[in-house]
């Protein structure tokens, strides 16, 4: 009865992409943002500078960062984004090649795609390989190294700073980063947890990057609460507050009616004994600094300076956790409760001038769990470049200490990997074996990138690179030496990366690829309005 008749099932104008175009769409923006950020990869990379509407710029050439700020519309570009950011999370560094790859599969996958595969068939291949690389890089790439390996610690670090701005003073930073990693790092349940999070990262203009240091303690923000009180205090007995040393005013409406002059003076004679019993309080605890994450009463500051305590006020609640962490003590919540088995301790606790501010330094404690690193450097992009650097230093050392694991840089563990599933895709059968080669192909596109920034011939460096992981003489650990963009021994270079950075950047690639190929429609979906009145959801 209906043969013949359309059924209309969408609304009319609905924007709708199906089939192929859909595909090719999704592949051609998934590829657009990996080449954003191809140019940056490796110590060769190119910077980018990002304006925002502010005019406020960024420069660096950190994938992460490039595709935070950048502004993307498209869906399946917003998924490399995401890809980035997982990353970001897990390893601290190989955001852009985890984008690089992600951006190669698909480009593998449209040349299949043509071929008429099925978008099922090179996914399901995708995944045996990557099961088989990760495999691999475990068995086979990868090198056991011991947490307390300094040395190659170092190099790790070195290696994720290699592509940032701080290239000359890398070699410093790297040091600082090993050890403010092993100051935090701890056993918990039979294994070593470092959380970076308890490294405390201040960043100050002024000064050059070889200025940046260790603190053997922690750096607040802050200057002492009134001119009059010690500017230095030795062996520092430190009271941790997070309740006001104030006088609050009451959660009902109150009135205080005063009929005489006497009452008022009554009044502030009372005011004076609570601040008073307060102070007496801090020093009958044997309290020498206060730090409150609260506001302390101009009367309190006043009493403490008369009693030569250090204060300080308005501290933030992560930095008081880290300070309890750095100086043993305990945070306290009423000022009644504080007792001197509560107090934290530290060798020296003083205000030092930095750039034109004023900050505090606990330093000195005896067995910190907690430290802070002061960034310096010429100019603030300078040492927010610094901080990136950083960040992706120490998440790199944690990983290293945690997983105990290590592979080669330059790509060299990409080379090998591509070389060994080569040859394993013959043994897949089917058309996945086609899947299998497109994602060991995929692979070189990290050594590709790596010459191609450093200015050197890609396909004659891909080509020693490969003869180089193949034969007789087959070495894992050849990779790219930048200097001369000829095949080098990576460990003789100290060019190491962990192998998490590795195998969660095929992984999250190969997620990220699977899902985009298995999208064959593209709905402009209509916005839920929100739900009005007691029946649940009503149209508009």
């Amino acid at each position: 009865m209906l043969q013949g008749t359309p059924i209309l099932v969408l609304k009319e104008g609905t924007e709708r992409e199906k089939g192929k175009g859909a595909t090719s769409n999704n592949i051609a923006a998934a590829r657009a943002i990996a080449d954003t950020v191809r140019t940056t990869l490796g110590p060769r990379g190119m910077d980018k500078m990002l304006v925002d509407g502010m005019g406020d710029i960024t420069i660096t050439n950190d994938g992460v960062t490039i595709l935070k700020e950048v502004d993307v519309e498209h869906p399946a570009a917003k998924m490399l984004v995401e890809v980035a950011k997982t990353q970001d999370q897990q390893c601290g560094d190989g955001t852009t090649t985890a984008v690089v790859l992600a951006g190669e599969l698909l480009k593998r996958s449209e040349y299949l795609l043509e071929q008429n595969v099925h978008p099922t068939v090179i996914t399901r291949g995708f995944q045996l390989a990557l099961q088989q690389g990760k495999h691999l890089l475990e068995a086979e790439i990868g090198t056991p190294v011991k947490p307390g390996d300094d040395a190659i610690l170092i190099d790790c670090a070195t290696t994720a700073m290699g592509s940032k701005g701080v290239f000359g003073s890398r070699s410093e930073l790297a040091k600082i980063t090993v050890q403010a990693v092993q100051k935090i790092a701890e056993v918990r349940g039979g294994k070593t947890v470092c959380d970076v999070d308890q490294i405390k990262v201040e960043k100050h203009h002024g000064g050059t990057i070889s200025d940046t240091e260790l603190i053997q303690g922690i750096i607040l923000d802050k200057e002492r609460g009134h001119p009059r009180m010690p500017g230095e205090v030795s062996n520092a007995r430190i009271a941790l507050l997070n309740s006001a040393l104030e006088i609050k005013k009451t959660e009902i409406e109150s009135k205080i009616n005063i009929k005489n002059p006497a009452q008022m003076q009554s009044f502030l004679d009372e005011e004076d004994r609570t601040f008073h019993k307060m102070v007496d309080s801090i020093k009958a605890a044997g309290a020498n600094v206060v730090v409150c994450q609260k506001g302390i009463d101009d009367v309190v500051l006043h009493y403490l300076a008369k009693e030569g305590v250090y204060a300080v006020k308005q501290v933030k609640e992560s930095d008081l956790q880290k300070l309890a962490r750095a100086t043993g003590g305990k945070i306290v919540t009423g000022i009644k409760e504080l007792s001197s088995s509560d107090l934290g301790t530290a060798a020296k606790v003083d205000e030092r001038k930095v750039g034109d501010d004023k900050m505090t330094f606990v330093t000195g404690c005896a067995n910190p769990r907690s430290v802070s690193i002061l960034i310096r450097g010429g100019t603030e992009h300078v040492t927010q470049e610094v901080e990136r650097s950083l960040h992706d230093a120490l998440k790199v050392v944690a990983s290293v200490i945690e997983d105990g694991v290590v592979c080669p840089g330059g790509g060299a563990s990409e080379i090998d990997l591509a070389v060994k599933l080569r040859k394993w895709a013959g043994t897949v059968g089917g058309r996945e074996q086609l899947a299998v080669e497109a994602f060991a192909q995929s692979l070189e596109a990290v050594p590709w990138a790596l010459a191609e920034n450093g200015g050197y011939d890609s396909i004659n460096t891909l080509i020693e690179l490969r003869s180089a992981h193949d034969g007789p003489k087959a070495n894992k650990n050849s990779g790219i030496n930048l200097q001369d963009g000829k095949a080098a021994d990576m460990w003789a270079l100290h060019v190491i990366e962990p192998l998490r950075v590795k195998t969660q950047a095929i992984s999250s690639a190969t997620e990220v690829a699977s899902m985009i190929l298995r999208i064959d429609d593209i709905i402009a979906s209509r916005k839920s309005s929100p739900p009005s009145g007691k029946g649940g959801d009503h149209e508009h």
